[in-house]
């Protein structure tokens, strides 16, 4: 059933859709067309079928670039995403893949792993889950003895909980940096031989996730305005003392899985399987939305590349902050300055899903 957060609209409703460029967006949902040809999309509880983006996925395989705005109106109608909470508006945040240093053999510089999942990391699920692990936990850590229970957290594991395991994929020469490639999920690692090599999302402890901005800007030491990316790691800069203790305050720890970079162009592959596109793929609940739908952002409030944000996005990601129907995180690429121009990212926006035809009809308002 379609939530009732869902509600009709025209593309006549959205003032920006004909002024926008749908290219992108076009590009990045045939990458899900795959995905939704195989069967191979999961629904989320917003009640999004995906056997229903079948005929939009056929024709996306042969739409041109140059028929983009056609091609989405002619299989999809607009639908407002409300939030979930009467009379707030969706939130938009932003992230990227971080290019840094690194080096396959640790020294006197490059101390900082980045680590592979553990064999005793398992997946649970509402089946496995033994009693007393809270029911946000995915993973958990298997004993000898077949038992399950919560994995050790970040502040454990930097202490050393994996060492002598050879997990390490590769050392870095800051913590920091190691610490935003877990925020980020993935990185681009130049080694100093001039390969490059792609570290991506495999799995989590399970813990929840904590903010340090948050609590950095809860015990004063910054203004909310100042908690963005470059406010957080101007702080930890002044502040090399107290780094290791804020940073294991946020008991979520990623590991990693190797990954070529295929096209430099495009980012890694997550959550729903495919290649990301730079400012056409957000991060979304990944309980609630269904992978492959178009989602048409409107935040006038955000202003990159000299223009009101308001362009179409195509959700396949997820992540540990993005929770509820109109929370997304915006895809801005890879490198330095993509992480300077995500780390300003705090906006409000109206979110409106385009739904197949077959399944706007069904909302009936």
């Amino acid at each position: 059933m379609l939530t009732p957060l869902l509600s009709r609209r025209t593309f006549a409703d959205l003032a920006a859709w004909n002024g926008a460029d749908h290219r992108d967006a076009l590009a990045a949902f045939r990458r899900s067309a795959a995905r939704f040809l195989a069967g191979a999309v999961d629904p989320g509880s917003l009640g999004i079928e995906p056997g229903a983006f079948l005929p939009a996925a056929e024709a996306a395989r042969t739409a041109s670039p140059d028929t983009a705005r056609d091609f989405f109106e002619t299989h999809f109608q607009p639908a407002l995403l409300s939030p979930a909470e009467p009379g707030s508006r969706g939130f938009l945040t932003g992230y990227y893949e971080p290019e840094v240093e690194a080096a396959l053999v640790p020294d006197a510089r490059f101390r900082f792993p980045l680590y592979r999942p553990p064999a005793d990391l398992v997946k649970v699920d509402d089946a496995t889950r033994p009693e007393g692990l809270d029911a946000y936990f995915r993973f958990a850590r298997q004993n000898e003895d077949g038992r399950l229970d919560e994995y050790p957290d970040r502040g454990q594991i930097e202490a050393g909980h994996l060492a002598g395991q050879g997990l390490e994929i590769a050392w870095l020469d800051s913590p920091v940096d190691a610490f935003f490639i877990h925020i980020q999920g993935s990185a681009r690692l130049r080694l100093s031989d001039g390969r490059r090599l792609r570290v991506t999302y495999a799995a989590k402890t399970g813990h929840p996730f904590t903010a340090i901005g948050r609590i950095l800007v809860e015990e004063g030491e910054l203004t909310l305005a100042e908690a963005d990316m470059d406010g957080i790691r101007t702080w930890l800069a002044a502040h090399p003392t107290r780094v290791r203790s804020l940073l294991d305050r946020n008991r979520s720890f990623i590991f990693f899985r190797e990954a070529v970079v295929e096209d430099e162009s495009l980012g890694p592959v997550a959550a729903a399987k495919v290649p990301l596109t730079p400012m056409a793929s957000i991060a979304v609940d990944r309980l609630l939305h269904t992978f492959g739908t178009p989602i048409f952002i409107d935040a006038p409030s955000l202003v990159l590349g000299e223009a009101p944000f308001q362009r179409l996005m195509i959700a396949q990601d997820t992540g540990s902050a993005i929770l509820g129907p109109a929370r997304a995180d915006i895809f801005v690429g890879s490198g330095e300055a993509a992480g300077r121009l995500a780390g300003r990212v705090r906006h409000p926006g109206d979110f409106t899903l385009l739904l197949p035809t077959a399944l706007h009809e069904r909302l009936g308002r």
